[in-house]
C-alpha cells in the first residue's frame, strides 16, 4: 500500500507523529509537505496530494490541517477524489466501506494523536462493500462528470 500525506502549519505536528506510525509500519509513504510549521496555505498541499491520489500513484491520502475541514473541501474539488473529514474511527471505517473515500482530514486541533493513529488505522483498514454503495458512488462521479469539467 502506498499512502500520501501532507498538512498545513496548523496539522504540521500531528502529520508527522502519523507518518512516524506508519513508517514504523514500513507503509510506503510520500509527504507533500508542509514540512515545517511557518504559515502556509492548506489549498496548495490538498491540491498535490488529492491530485497525486486521483491520478492513482497512491493508493489512500491523508490531510491535516488545523480542523481537517478547509482540506476536506480543497480535496475535493479535485476529480475522482472523495475525501471524508473524520473525527471517530467509525466515520473512518464507514466512509471507505459506504462511500469508498480515497482520503482521509483530520485536524489537529482536535482530535489527539491516540486518536489519529486509531482512526488512521481504521481508514487504512476497512474496505468498500460495493453492492448497492457502489451506485450512489457512481451518481457521485455523474455529478464530477457534470460539475468539474
Amino acid at each position: 500500500m502506498k499512502i500520501a500525506i501532507a498538512s498545513d502549519h496548523g496539522g504540521f505536528n500531528l502529520k508527522e507523529i502519523i507518518k512516524k506510525h506508519l513508517e514504523g509500519r514500513k507503509i510506503e509513504i510520500k509527504d507533500f509537505g508542509t514540512f515545517s510549521t511557518e504559515s502556509c496555505d492548506y489549498t496548495d498541499f490538498a491540491l498535490l496530494l488529492a491530485e497525486s491520489v486521483a491520478r492513482g500513484e497512491y493508493d489512500k491520502g491523508i490531510l491535516v490541517c488545523g480542523t481537517g475541514i478547509g482540506m476536506s473541501i480543497a480535496a475535493n474539488k479535485v476529480k475522482g477524489i472523495r475525501a471524508a473529514h473524520v473525527t471517530d474511527t467509525f466515520s473512518a471505517k464507514a466512509c471507505v466501506e459506504h462511500n469508498n473515500a480515497n482520503i482521509i482530514t483530520i485536524g489537529e486541533r482536535i482530535t489527539g494523536p491516540g486518536i489519529a493513529i486509531d482512526i488512521i488505522e481504521t481508514f487504512l483498514s476497512a474496505e468498500f462493500q460495493g453492492g448497492r454503495h457502489q451506485r450512489r458512488i457512481d451518481k457521485i462521479a455523474e455529478i464530477e462528470n457534470k460539475y468539474m469539467k
